[in-house]
């Protein structure tokens, strides 16, 4: 059984549906006019609502306006539940602009006045399928990114860097993720575009540290065949192919300063050209950037642009460290081990007490990255219950 809302000033179509849709077994709630809906789907999860149009006061577009783009001042919680809940538009015939442009908004479809029982009956099936396809979607990639990158720990360190993902993630704002080698600043930038608005679209990375110089600007914004030795066909860069997704600038810092400038104006302009061509592109792209340098020094020295330094510093992450989060050292040990052992197709070994104390005691200069290797070789070399004294033989 699904909970509907219907929404009309007229009492004749509130009535006709109510009957309909509850002799289909439905639970049917209805609104005399558009505020007195828009309060109850605030107040109550519906599984879909249908909303006339033409309404005195608060029409229909302005209540699909206000389900779908809801005010930060409503419930916790209830601004998702509204902005996912199918919406069907009920209109007359002079009205199918208006539904149009209600489609949109957001809305899932509309109906035409007079209404027709088999109309009703199909949209109602195919909306309700539509709202379970998209949970069951949504459950899916959360067991999908389950098992992908996960920050592990639970020191005070760490948890600072997931309260500032928790808060940045849904936004726009650009991010720029600092930190030593082998810190999981990649993980960052994967956690931040999983629990953003734009985990649907793709997650682009470039690893700005491993493409020749001569060779990143064609890699970031495409080129056309011939634009110079070895272009033998049209290519799309990483800006088109990041575009209604997450662009991720790995090592920005080793970035050139010419690719710098026009990357800059592709955040500036929200458009590329690429190598080759005067065609303006229009591209719509988050961007989130990487370095383990101190782009501060870099700018002193001429190496890096500040106002493209600006442009990427909106929200700043500062990765820890392994040695300044030892105390995770437990946590991580754990995950490595059943993640290496289910790779390695072996029974899961077990860490000692005093193995783990011999680990949090040594200089993790290699930081996550180093200490994964480690357990790796631990695992591979030494016996089932891994001790101290393996730890001092193979780490």
């Amino acid at each position: 059984m699904a909970k509907l809302l219907i929404i009309d000033d007229e009492r004749g179509i509130r009535n006709t549906l109510r009957e309909i849709l509850g002799d289909e077994g439905h639970e049917v709630d209805v609104a005399e006019n558009g505020q007195q809906g828009l309060e109850m789907a605030q107040a109550k999860a519906y599984d879909l609502i249908y909303s006339d149009i033409k309404m005195p006061e608060m029409d229909g577009l302005e209540v699909l306006k206000a389900l779908k783009e809801p005010t930060p001042s409503l419930p916790e919680g209830k601004e998702t539940e509204s902005s996912e809940t199918p919406v069907v538009m009920i209109t007359g015939h002079g009205d199918v602009e208006t539904a149009v442009q209600a489609l949109k908004l957001g809305a899932y479809d509309f109906l035409l006045k007079p209404l027709d029982l088999n109309r009703i009956l199909i949209t109602t099936k195919n909306a309700l399928e539509s709202k379970s396809l998209k949970q069951e979607t949504k459950q899916l990639r959360k067991k999908i990114n389950a098992s992908g990158p996960q920050m592990v720990g639970q020191s005070a360190a760490i948890q600072r860097v997931r309260d500032i993902i928790d808060k940045v993630a849904p936004t726009e704002a650009r991010v720029l993720i600092t930190g030593p080698n082998g810190t999981g600043k990649e993980v960052v930038a994967h956690l931040i575009h999983e629990n953003s608005a734009r985990a649907n679209g793709p997650l682009v990375e470039v690893n700005c540290a491993a493409i020749p110089s001569e060779l990143i600007e064609s890699e970031l914004f495409g080129h056309m065949k011939g634009s110079f030795t070895g272009a033998v066909k049209d290519r799309a860069g990483k800006f088109e192919q990041a575009d209604g997704g997450t662009l991720f600038l790995d090592e920005i810092g080793d970035m050139s300063l010419a690719a710098q400038t026009k990357v800059l104006r592709a955040l500036q302009e929200s458009e590329i050209t690429r190598v080759g061509s005067d065609k303006v592109i229009k591209v719509n792209v988050r961007v989130l950037a990487a370095t383990n340098k101190n782009l501060q020094k870099e700018i002193e020295a001429g190496n890096f642009r500040e106002d493209l330094f600006h442009r990427l510093n909106v929200i700043p992450i500062a990765v820890p460290a392994l040695n300044e989060r030892l105390e995770d050292i437990p946590l991580l040990v754990e995950f490595f081990a059943e993640q290496i052992c289910g790779e390695q197709g072996i029974a899961k070994k077990t860490f000692d007490d005093a193995a783990i104390k011999a680990l949090q005691s040594k200089d993790w200069t290699g930081n996550i990255r180093q200490l994964r290797n480690v357990v790796e070789r631990l695992i591979i070399l030494a016996g089932n219950k891994i001790t101290a004294e393996d730890v001092e033989m193979y780490a």
